[in-house]
Order: structure tokens, then C-alpha cells, then sequence
């Protein structure tokens, strides 16, 4: 065998294996992607509906695999999937099925027991008892003021299904900071 036919048959073998160095590399970018796109993603707030806890343009880290092991509960941060409305919504869960709401002098009751809520902005305005469906929850934005937040107070939109969130806000990324932990019932 000739140097000349040695070098060529080196080049071969460095241009396959060159090749299928690329080739697992796409497949591991692919895997990556549909990992990450199923199990984690981000979102961006529109509006001022969860203000003080979040405003208008912050980025959120959205955990989606949560949503496999558990049904979300009291206080956590949800992206809802809101068909109607053509858009997610950001909203926080404040009743569970067979719950009873109601809003009386600015209060939310859950249960006839008023909601400890240090995180809002301004007042709710009154709303008869409602019982939260089964497969549902009952969602609202930590902004209170009469017009600021698209919410289950709303009859267009009322309790969400379960099967309408996409996953649970764990914290913002832009700015960086941790979102209020679930409330004690």
C-alpha cells in the first residue's frame, strides 16, 4: 500500500466518521428540543392581570413535567391554555373541585374560610357562592382591580378544566425572581 492510497483512505475514514459525528449531533439537538419543548418552556406575561407578583413583559420558566405526577393546587401559578380566549392566561389557583367561592366586601372565601393574601393589588368585587366543577379549578390574578385580570370571577371564562393548563410558572427569568409559594388552607 502507497502513502498516497494510505492518505486517501485516512481521509475517507476521518469524512465518515466526520459525517456520523454530525449526524448523532443533530439527533441529540432533536432529543434535546423535544425534551425540553415537553417537559419545560417559557412564556411571557401580557398585562398587568398578575401584577404585583408579576408585571406586563417578564420572562417565566414554565414546568411542564410537574403536570405528569400532579394536579395543580392552593397558590401555584398556572399557564392556562384558554381557547376562547385565543392566548394563554397566567392566573393563580385559589379552589380545587367541590370547593365554594365567594367574595363578599372585597374577601375571598374558599370553604367559608377568608384566603390569606399578602401578594395582590387592590379589591374584588362581590360574587355570589359558586362550587368549583369537578375536573376544574377556579383561577384568579393576583390583581384585583375591577377590569385588570381575565379570570374565573368572569362568567365568559369561570372555573378552568385541569386539562387546559400547560404547566405550572415556577419563577420569572426577567427579571430574575422567585414567584410567591403556594398559600396554607
Amino acid at each position: 500500500m502507497t502513502d498516497e492510497s494510505l492518505g486517501l483512505r485516512q481521509s475517507v475514514v476521518k469524512k465518515k466518521s466526520d459525517f456520523w459525528g454530525w449526524v448523532k449531533f443533530i439527533l441529540l439537538l432533536a432529543l434535546a428540543f423535544i425534551l425540553i419543548n415537553n417537559m419545560i418552556g417559557l412564556t411571557r406575561v401580557s398585562g398587568n392581570s398578575m401584577y404585583p407578583t408579576l408585571q406586563n413583559g417578564n420572562i417565566l420558566f414554565m414546568n411542564k413535567l410537574s403536570l405528569f405526577f400532579s394536579t395543580p393546587k392552593y397558590g401555584d401559578v398556572v399557564v392556562i391554555k384558554e381557547e376562547r380566549l385565543g392566548f394563554n392566561i397566567i392566573k393563580r389557583v385559589i379552589a380545587v373541585e367541590g370547593d365554594r367561592v365567594l367574595i363578599r366586601d372585597g374577601v375571598i372565601y374558599v370553604n367559608e374560610t377568608p384566603l390569606p393574601e399578602l401578594y395582590t393589588a387592590g379589591k374584588s368585587e362581590d360574587m355570589a357562592v359558586q362550587t368549583v366543577p369537578s375536573g376544574h379549578l377556579f383561577v384568579i390574578g393576583d390583581n384585583r382591580t375591577l377590569g385588570e385580570s381575565k379570570d374565573s370571577r368572569d362568567p365568559s371564562l369561570g372555573p378552568v378544566h385541569i386539562k387546559d393548563v400547560k404547566g405550572y410558572a415556577e419563577f420569572s427569568l426577567l427579571p430574575m425572581h422567585r414567584i410567591a409559594e403556594p398559600l396554607d388552607l
